[in-house]
């Protein structure tokens, strides 16, 4: 017999894992946001993008979350006039990473308040199995 409030732990662990790795490709790409290339003409950072899939724990018998893949935006670069940069092409054009600082903020604050509220379940179960073992032991 599956017992639910180890199954809603292991549940819980599951998204908190998933929401780091997010929380870590986001603050890659933050990091990376002024990351030109280094070479005249060359690509600057590529923005990284994340994607989770549904998986079904048959000891559980509920659905977890783990990461599909890590991978790239293929929307283009945004060029800008900075001829003094050591990546600026012929004409003075650099490419500057496709990351947008607005989503990436969006994205991370989603992914915190995801995060904690994992946290704040996998709290709740605890809560409910030491209260379960008191009553047990009185």
């Amino acid at each position: 017999m599956i017992d639910p409030l180890v199954a809603s732990s292991k549940l819980s662990s599951s998204g908190l894992e998933a929401q780091s790795a997010r929380l870590r490709v986001i603050s890659e790409n933050v990091a990376n946001a002024q990351s030109t290339g280094r070479t005249p003409g060359s690509d600057p950072y590529t923005r990284k993008t994340i994607t989770f899939k549904s998986e079904l724990d048959r000891t559980l018998g509920a659905a977890s979350v783990t990461v599909k893949d890590v991978g790239q935006d293929e929307s283009a670069y945004p060029v800008e006039y900075d001829p003094g940069n050591p990546a600026a092409d012929e004409n003075g054009m650099v490419k500057k990473p496709n990351v947008n600082m607005l989503i990436e903020m969006a994205d991370m604050r989603e992914a915190n308040r995801s995060y904690q509220a994992n946290l704040q379940m996998m709290k709740q179960a605890r809560a409910m199995i030491s209260a379960t073992i008191d009553l047990m032991r009185g």
